[in-house]
């Protein structure tokens, strides 16, 4: 298959080191946004709720912009890692103003809250649309694509057991009890390493392919065109499914560990062991799953860890150990699908290109971290408005029956019926690997004809 040159270590690593910048506030909006929203900042659950859903209405219309603004650049060093150059210090800078509270009243926080967290969205999507972009320029190969988001979701959730290992610690030691002064203090450092990350990725990748002209030229076109694509809708649909599930459960940890378990004290302990077992099974998923159909061993992967999930509900809180091996078993398999999940939106961009001529990395990815940022929305706006319909109460050492029970049902039932929707949504997913590779090959060959009758039109990008 003519789809070289292989990656080198530098490249995985150096591509990686973008997703550990961006889960230093990925992760932590996760796991704290929600709860630094009600239990630190002062906001209501339900307004809480509508804010998250208001914020993604804005970037139904900012993230394809953004996406057709991408697949538009053109810089010597690139049409992808420029970005990172202009928006790593202004994602710094924006992640710090977030969990900053200003001393107003309750109108000018909810204000205050919803300004920042709008431009928190903005200038991720800024630089990620092009980041999460990038692979198609870096490789042509499928297996190289797959062995790249394995190296990219390692780092990530390193960055993320930075976050969760020294967020909570830094926030009380900084604060000195005060947690609004410790949370800001926490995030500046995290906004300033998050700057320099995307910085390292830049400098430690090339853009090896870059189509000369792949657009219409026209925006309205591009979108018209993807959403012909069933592919795409299919992939729209499950990165919003999978995001929901995702951040439903991981938004409702810090209440689970604190409420049910009662043990507010094992929170550092349930949160990093979760993590280190996601980073495990990020890194090992192209040496589980790499020789599989990519579309069965995803099908699989779910049902497999849909029982761990489950079985933690009927788990009495007083079993803390099964309760943390069951949640250490799920983490690990549930993260062996999530290189799969992005190197199935590089295996659009191609079927796109094949399908119609036309390679819209910057557009698809960006329809697709839109989805992601919708399940973000929705899965926040979830935990808020069924908490305040059983009438939750921050900071209440104990908690109603029914809040408990559901807090119990967000933690596993609830997240674990949209991961099986997911399973259901892959039967009629056409890219396996069969189909995957022979695109792939097409393309090469239709790539290596025009440059040999054409260089000018097909040039690799060299620095």
């Amino acid at each position: 298959m003519n789809t070289v040159p292989v990656l080198t270590i530098k490249d995985k690593i150096g591509y990686g080191l973008g997703d550990m910048a961006s889960a230093l506030v990925w992760q932590t909006a996760t796991l704290f946004l929600a709860w630094f929203y009600t239990d630190v900042f002062g906001l209501p659950a339900a307004i809480m709720g509508t804010m998250f859903l208001v914020v993604r209405a804005i970037d139904a219309i900012t993230d394809p912009c953004i996406g057709a603004i991408v697949d538009r650049t053109r810089t010597r060093h690139g049409r992808f890692r420029p970005w990172l150059l202009w928006f790593a210090i202004p994602f710094g800078v924006s992640c710090l103003i977030t969990f900053y509270v200003p001393d107003v009243g309750p109108t000018g926080k909810i204000i205050y809250a919803c300004v920042t967290y709008t431009l928190l969205s903005l200038v991720y999507s800024a630089i990620n649309v092009p980041y999460c972009a990038m692979p198609g320029a870096l490789t042509l190969d499928p297996t190289e694509r797959h062995s790249l988001q394995s190296w990219r979701f390692g780092l990530s959730f390193a960055g993320g057991l930075i976050v969760t290992v020294l967020a909570l610690p830094l926030m009380e030691w900084l604060g000195q009890g005060n947690q609004q002064k410790g949370f800001f203090l926490a995030m500046s450092l995290m906004g300033l390493l998050g700057i320099g990350l995307f910085f390292c990725c830049f400098a430690m990748t090339r853009e090896r392919y870059v189509p000369e002209s792949s657009t219409s030229g026209s925006m309205l076109a591009d979108l018209k065109s993807l959403a012909k694509n069933s592919q795409w809708r299919l992939v729209f649909a499950l990165n919003i499914l999978l995001l929901t599930a995702v951040v439903v459960r991981g938004s409702t940890t810090m209440y689970y560990v604190k409420y049910l378990l009662m043990r507010p004290d094992m929170t550092f302990v349930f949160i990093v062991s979760g993590m280190v077992a996601a980073m495990a099974g990020a890194l090992l998923s192209g040496w589980v799953l790499g020789r599989l159909d990519r579309v069965r061993a995803y099908q699989y992967t779910v049902l497999a860890f849909l029982v761990p999930c489950i079985a933690i509900f009927f788990v009495p809180p007083a079993y803390i150990g099964w309760i943390l091996a069951l949640n250490i078993l799920f983490s690990f398999v549930q993260n062996l699908t999530t290189p799969l999940q992005w190197t199935m939106l590089s295996d659009v961009v191609d079927y796109e290109e094949h399908r119609t001529g036309r390679r819209l990395d910057g557009l698809v990815f960006s329809t697709a971290l839109f989805a992601i940022k919708m399940g973000l929305a929705l899965g926040g706006a979830v935990v808020g408005w069924i908490l305040g319909l059983v009438s939750y109460q921050a900071n209440v050492t104990e908690q109603a029956p029914a809040v408990l029970h559901t807090i119990n049902a967000l933690f596993t039932f609830i997240p674990a019926a949209l991961f099986f929707s997911i399973v259901v949504l892959l039967c009629f997913y056409q890219l396996n690997n069969r189909k995957v590779v022979a695109i792939a090959n097409e393309l090469a060959e239709k790539r290596q004809h025009i440059t040999n009758s054409e260089p000018g039109l097909n040039p690799a990008i060299q620095e």
